[in-house]
């Protein structure tokens, strides 16, 4: 099992301080946190997109290319992009260019987007966001495919023939990022693409039914065994002690979902009961010494069979010292036992 980290860029202010960074300063701890992590052994670095300004990263590429320049060995990733409001011409090209710089560990981790400011940012109506999303990807899938493509579509103008450039060393590692919904991962077995399921509130359990119909299309469609990978991504906090884990991260994690996830906190707080039911042997987060991380992996990949595992640590204001601390512990303590 491949392990990895990814971040939001999310602008908090420090429960404890009540100090607020700014972006500049967020975009160093992302730096910083990709060196470690690659220095560390993990496998994945993913960088997600928002077009908000409580969330520092919307153009995903852009920091992906800086992270090129400074790490060596681990896979770079969006999580995800947004692909219903972009061009897929524009973001082959982008990763295309992430790959050749990095020397090809540029992923693509595409989806609809759990937020929707993209969508008339960009012009695009989020009533047709699933259209948008069938439409490009499959536009994305042929230009991965072709140096050169015709096409022709409902939302984008045609290509005729059209030169895509530059090409990446290898095609493009593209992703389907899934979420509430079986049509977003049945969609994915369909076109024999890797999946990954982000999964913050609810129990995993829930999505077992979901993964199965992925697995189920995929092998219907007799696609390549190798493509048919299976991730999960939510929030982490590791620590050396469960307790110690457990109180530590619940005020970074509450001021997280009070700033910018009101839709899962209506109230604008997570209660700490709840929050302990998350992050429960059979919950949807991770928080805990590195043993029960483990056995937690172990429970989902019983769940799933994931092939990987991405944790968002860096939430809610946390010092980078704390973010660096799980860092180190997911690829000293966890990764080890895991393999």
């Amino acid at each position: 099992m491949e392990l990895g980290v990814y971040t939001f860029g999310d602008i908090t202010p420090d429960p404890a301080t009540g100090r607020a960074i700014g972006v500049a300063e967020r975009y160093a701890e992302i730096v910083a946190a990709a060196k470690l992590a690659d220095a560390a052994g993990l496998g994945v670095f993913g960088v997600g997109e928002h077009h908000r300004l409580d969330i520092a990263i919307a153009s995903p590429a852009v920091v992906m290319a800086a992270l090129a320049a400074v790490t060596k060995r681990i896979r770079l990733a969006s999580a995800v992009t947004v692909l219903p409001t972009l061009d897929p011409v524009r973001v082959f090209q982008d990763f295309a260019t992430v790959d050749l710089l990095s020397g090809g560990r540029a992923e693509i981790i595409a989806g609809r987007g759990a937020f929707t400011e993209s969508y008339p940012l960009f012009g695009n109506d989020a009533a047709e966001k699933d259209a948008l999303f069938a439409e490009k990807l499959d536009l994305l899938l042929k230009l991965n495919d072709n140096e050169r493509v015709t096409w022709h579509g409902r939302f984008r103008s045609p290509l005729d023939n059209a030169e895509i450039s530059p090409r990446p060393v290898d095609k493009l590692a593209i992703w389907v990022g899934v979420g509430g919904t079986a049509e977003s991962a049945i969609r994915a077995g369909e076109l024999g693409l890797p999946v990954i399921l982000a999964n913050i509130t609810q129990p995993p359990a829930n999505f077992a039914g979901q993964i199965a119909a992925y697995r189920q299309r995929f092998s219907a469609r007799g696609h390549d065994p190798r493509n048919l990978k299976v991730a999960v991504s939510t929030h982490v906090h590791v620590a050396k002690e469960s307790q110690a884990a457990l109180d530590e991260f619940y005020p970074y994690y509450n001021a997280y979902f009070s700033a910018h996830l009101r839709r899962a906190a209506p109230a604008g707080v997570v209660p700490r009961d709840l929050y302990d039911q998350r992050a429960a042997a059979t919950g949807p987060i991770f928080v805990g010494s590195p043993q029960q991380i483990v056995d937690k992996l172990c429970y989902e990949r019983e769940l799933f069979g994931i092939d990987r595992f991405l944790a968002q640590v860096d939430l809610g204001g946390m010092p980078y010292a704390k973010v660096a601390r799980s860092i180190e512990l997911l690829a000293t303590e966890v990764l080890p036992k895991v393999r």
